[in-house]
Order: structure tokens, then C-alpha cells, then sequence
């Protein structure tokens, strides 16, 4: 595990690239990859998977029971073993070839892994930790257990032929020596799944800033440091489709000049649990500014939070990774 310790604020490239996604990473910087057919992604192929985005989501909900560390004493996972690092008991992964690794199914927002446990806290902020692997690893029901997913360094984002991708950062909502429970950015909502970082696999950073949406108060707050920098009055999902509660995350930035309703676009690790897709897309739910201000402060949306044009210039800072609690 590598650890870079705070993930500076960095600002989102303001140049003519048409598209732009990716976190900021420990370093300062936000990754900007055009599709590799054409520097331009059409309006729509961003709308099909951030407006739809917000939009779509699965009926079906995860109840499995929440992942458990391995209490002290008690024997790991059948095929695991146990070693010690300063002290601590570590739980090594069950072996996974590249072979297997091959055929997990990939946690995107794109993807449902209906084996992944359930968030055991999704109305809890978590400490601010955050992660990144730096190669393709698998991820596990509990420490030691079997996998149920694989998690890449980057996330595909966008319609096809019109890709974009994005570097992968989830947030860490719990841990134990040599493991953290990440959250998914795939359906069904509030998955979670346990990656093993006593690896240089796995960067782990932090970032100071927390988002919270009070869907009563029709509120977006953030808070920097346990101290709240901007507050908001925003819309939500109307009725007959929600904005999901729980707790997510910043999944990426994009920005497209040619949309006509927002020119960047925050996707959440989290669906509309309305709609299977939207648009061509996933149904990922996101932030956006809408043309008319009526909007705020209203239940219209297909799932996603509306956010005025002075929110979203201060959110499209906020590292990728960063939660996202929604009440």
C-alpha cells in the first residue's frame, strides 16, 4: 500500500478540451483522456450516462448481511493465512489468478454485483480516507473470503463509441490491518466489497472534504475540514424517481461544451432506483446545474441533484472519492 497521505483541492483543466473526467489525484492533477477515435464526445453520449445517469437504478436491493471483520482469535477464510506486521495480525487474500481475476465482473457504473454485501452504515460519514488501485485487483465479501468483483484502475465513462475514462477512487467507510471496505460505484446501491491494501497495488490518500444533500430541506452542504464552506439550495428526484439516499461518492468530473443543459457533470457511485437505464446509459445519478433556476429548492429531476452554477463551480474542486451523503 502505498499511502500519499491529503489529496490537495486541484482545479478542473479550464482549457477548449471538450471532454474532461478524472479525479484529482494525490498529486494535484485531473487526467484528461479524449475517446481514442476522436477528441470531441458528442452531448449526448455525456447525457446518456450522467442525465440518464441520474435517472436509472435497479428495483433490486442488496440485503445480504454486512461484512464483518474476522474476530480476534478466530481462525481466517479456509485458504487464507495469517501473518503480522508491526504487531498486527494481517489476513492475506485468497489466492486469485490472473485466469479468475479475468472473469470477475468489472465495479463499474456500469455493472451490478449482486454478491457484494451491503453498506452496515450508509447514513454514517467515514473518516475521509480514500483509495486507488493502480492495476486491476480483485475484491472480496470479507477479508479472507471469496471474491465478488474486480475493481480497475480506471472507470469507463460515457456512451459508447464515445468513451472516456477515469481514475478509479473510492472511499474507505471502514478498516482493519491490511484491508478496507470500499464502496462500489456499481448497482445495486450502498455495495460495498473489502480490497487488500498491505499491497503497492493500492494508493491511499485522504480527503478533507464531506457532501451531504438533505433531500427535505431540498440542501447541499459542504463541509472542508468539519467545517461547512458552502451551502446550497438544490433539486432533487421528483416523486415516482428519487434521489437514492445513502452514502456514495464523487466518481469522476466531465465536462462538455456542447451540452445544453450543463457544461460539467459530477457522476455518483449510485443509480436511480427507477429507471434500468436512461439515455443510453446506466442511470448513474450526478451533479449538474440546470438553465433555469426554478428548479431549486424542488423534487423535478429524474434522480439527480440540480445544483446552482456557483455550487458546481466550487464542487468540480472536490477530489473524486470524496462522499457524498444523502439523507
Amino acid at each position: 500500500m502505498i499511502d500519499d497521505g491529503d489529496r490537495p483541492t486541484a482545479h478542473v483543466q479550464r482549457d477548449e478540451q471538450p471532454a474532461t473526467t478524472g479525479p484529482t489525484t494525490p498529486t494535484g492533477e485531473r487526467p484528461t483522456q479524449p475517446p481514442a477515435e476522436t477528441r470531441h464526445m458528442p452531448a449526448l453520449a455525456m447525457i446518456g450516462v450522467l442525465v440518464a445517469v441520474a435517472v436509472l437504478a435497479t428495483t433490486a436491493v442488496l440485503h445480504t448481511r454486512p461484512a464483518t471483520a474476522p474476530a480476534a482469535g478466530t481462525a481466517p477464510a479456509q485458504g487464507t493465512t495469517v501473518s503480522e506486521i508491526a504487531g498486527q495480525q494481517i489476513v492475506s487474500p485468497r489466492p486469485v489468478t490472473a485466469e479468475q481475476l479475468a472473469t470477475l465482473t468489472l465495479a463499474t457504473t456500469y455493472t451490478s454485483i449482486p454478491a457484494a454485501p451491503h453498506d452496515p452504515a450508509p447514513d454514517h460519514a467515514p473518516a475521509g480516507r480514500v483509495l486507488h488501485p493502480t492495476t486491476t485487483v480483485p475484491v472480496f465479501a470479507e477479508p479472507g473470503g471469496e471474491p465478488v468483483a474486480a475493481v480497475a484502475a480506471q472507470q469507463p465513462l460515457g456512451v459508447q463509441p464515445n468513451l472516456v475514462h477515469s481514475d478509479t477512487w473510492l472511499p474507505i467507510v471502514n478498516e482493519q490491518p491490511g484491508w478496507a471496505l470500499v464502496a462500489l460505484p456499481s448497482r445495486p446501491n450502498n455495495s460495498v466489497a473489502w480490497m487488500f491494501t498491505d499491497t503497492t497495488d493500492v494508493t491511499v490518500a485522504t480527503t478533507p472534504h464531506l457532501i451531504t444533500v438533505d433531500r427535505a430541506a431540498f440542501e447541499l452542504t459542504l463541509t472542508t475540514t468539519g467545517r461547512i464552506t458552502g451551502r446550497w439550495k438544490v433539486g432533487i428526484g421528483k416523486p415516482e424517481a428519487v434521489t437514492p439516499a445513502g452514502r456514495t461518492f464523487l466518481l469522476a468530473a466531465l465536462r462538455d461544451e456542447h451540452s445544453t443543459f450543463s457544461k460539467i457533470v459530477l457522476p455518483l457511485g449510485t443509480h436511480s432506483d427507477t429507471h434500468q437505464s436512461f439515455g443510453g446509459g446506466p442511470g448513474t445519478v450526478g451533479l449538474h446545474t440546470w438553465p433555469s433556476a426554478d428548479v431549486y429548492g424542488t423534487a423535478s429531476s429524474d434522480g439527480c441533484v440540480r445544483v446552482p452554477a456557483d455550487a458546481l463551480q466550487v464542487l468540480t474542486d472536490v477530489p473524486s472519492g470524496t462522499t457524498v451523503l444523502i439523507k
